[in-house]
């Protein structure tokens, strides 16, 4: 018989009933160190005071008006992102998939509307996740997430990570924009270059392509700035966000420059739920925190931390470890032919500490923004102790 509840995902035996800062503890009470974060969504953490009264007052008062009317919270919070962005506009909706599917259609529109409707394509990149609908798997182009789906949506090309002469090689006539992740999170924790992504600005204005950033993951202060474009001093034309611009509540959003944003007129998008007032009062509340003075020093100075505990880690470990990569508080444990993420992730929860799976054998570290330095040390600790579960000769001789 088939689960009431349909059995989409591989769920690890465990039901968390509350959570403080960056710990979760199960309905049978073991508690877990966070690092992991909703797949790095809970940016403050479980239990934030400041989040967490921002929803309940919101919610006593109204949760859902519909896009027919204004709604104060949107305009608030569109106004203090782009007053902290390169965008000049924000569209809300209420996921990543949804934000690139919008990103996506602005794109096409912007070459319709200069009357370039056949420049519809977007060049992607080989090890991309951009979500599960059926454009943005074929955005993604990984063949185990398009099986069984029918023919992939048209329109999307894949290059190689990291590498300008296939890219170019790939631009033709109907090539209307090239579409990122400043750090690749499913793909393996892979940040590009900030070299790359200079390059990238350089040719879309060459060519006359839109650059659309997929900031999904990377965003909202995970990488030790605002959004992670910033460390490589660019600009996109337009740029999707979520997981953590919400704090764990579902919150979507387009920014995009004037040029890209005008041509998106009543009629040609929406959404139910986007931009309702529940979910931008959340937004209003991570916004609040996020851009307090110091707030992403700190992430900066302890994702640095964290880094040099990583590199340490490896170093003790060169049979379970082959290397460290990621950027700011999005980092990734790259293993050994001979151990499995999975295995590590089984090992790290068996010592308390919850981590995610990522592509290319890494195990992916996402924590909430809030940890401290204790934080990344105990992490790093437990990393340790999950390493010698990796590798019981050690283990042995530990004991000794």
């Amino acid at each position: 018989m088939i689960p009431a509840l349909m059995p989409t995902y591989n769920r690890a035996d465990l039901a968390f009933e509350r959570g403080e800062g960056a710990r979760l503890w199960t309905d049978d009470g073991r508690r877990f160190l966070d690092f992991g974060a909703g797949i790095a969504t809970s940016s403050l953490g479980h239990g934030h005071p400041h989040l967490t009264k921002a929803i309940a007052e919101q919610a006593a008062r109204v949760m859902h008006v519909s896009n027919l009317y204004r709604v104060k919270q949107a305009e608030e919070l569109a106004a203090r992102h782009v007053a902290a962005s390169f965008a000049d506009s924000v569209f809300f909706c209420n996921s990543g998939a949804e934000a690139n599917e919008g990103m996506v259609k602005a794109v096409r529109k912007y070459h319709a509307e200069n009357g370039h409707p056949e420049r519809f394509g977007m060049i992607c990149f080989e090890g991309a996740f951009h979500g599960r609908t059926l454009a943005m798997l074929a955005a993604t182009g990984n063949e185990k997430y398009l099986a069984g789906f029918g023919p992939p949506v048209e329109g999307f090309t894949h290059v190689p990570f990291d590498n300008m002469n296939a890219l170019r090689a790939a631009i033709t006539p109907q090539t209307g924009g090239i579409m990122i992740e400043p750090i690749q999170g499913e793909g393996g924790v892979r940040p590009a270059p900030l070299r790359f992504l200079r390059e990238l600005r350089q040719v879309c204005d060459e060519f006359g392509l839109l650059l659309a950033l997929d900031e999904v993951q990377s965003g909202m202060g995970r990488s030790g700035k605002l959004w992670a474009h910033q460390w490589a001093d660019i600009e996109p034309d337009v740029m999707s966000a979520a997981k953590g611009i919400g704090g764990g509540f579902p919150l979507g959003a387009i920014l995009a420059k004037e040029k890209v944003a005008k041509h998106l007129k009543p009629g040609t998008h929406g959404t139910t739920y986007g931009g309702g007032p529940l979910a931008c009062a959340a937004g209003l509340a991570v916004m609040d925190v996020v851009m307090a003075p110091g707030f992403l020093d700190q992430v900066d100075r302890v994702a640095r931390h964290l880094w040099r505990g990583l590199l340490g880690l490896a170093e003790r470990h060169p049979e379970v470890i082959e290397g460290v990569r990621g950027a700011g508080l999005l980092l990734g444990i790259k293993l050994t032919p001979g151990v499995s993420n999975g295995d590590m992730q089984a090992a790290a929860v068996a010592e308390g500490l919850l981590t995610v799976a990522a592509g290319m054998n890494v195990l992916r570290l996402a924590p909430p923004l809030i940890i401290t330095e204790a934080e990344a040390d105990e992490a790093v600790a437990l990393l340790d102790r999950a390493c010698r579960r990796l590798t019981p000769q050690k283990a042995q001789a530990a004991a000794q």
